[in-house]
């Protein structure tokens, strides 16, 4: 199972719901990581030190700076971006199969934009 880490305005109903449908997901919000208000690009860094698929609702910018990296040599874990307006438990049911099925390779390097 892929480790994951929630953006900081990342839904926290939608966290709330993965913690709850698959008790043993790896998920570390930006502010529970002490990250709160760093920019996107440190932010990707930090994921991919942490090795964790990063979960966006920033579908206009941060695909930007995801390729900015991955052109520059650095790779990342991936990053899966939810549209805002998207229902909650649809994005629950595509983020959980995602995070479940998907083995890390799939999603290296990878800007993936749901729903599926």
């Amino acid at each position: 199972m892929l480790k994951v880490a929630a953006d900081e305005n990342f839904k926290h109903q939608i966290v709330s719901g993965l913690r709850r449908r698959l008790p043993a997901i790896d998920l570390v919000t930006v502010q529970g990581a002490g990250l709160a208000g760093t920019s996107d690009a440190e932010v990707l860094a930090w994921a991919a030190e942490e090795d964790r698929l990063l979960l966006t609702h920033d579908t206009r910018t941060i695909k930007n700076f995801a390729y900015a990296r991955v052109a520059a040599g650095q790779s990342m874990p991936g990053v899966v971006a939810v549209p805002h307006r998207m229902p909650i438990g649809h994005a629950i049911e595509d983020l959980l199969l995602v995070i479940q099925v998907s083995a890390p390779d799939e999603m290296r390097d990878r800007v993936l934009r749901l729903p599926l």
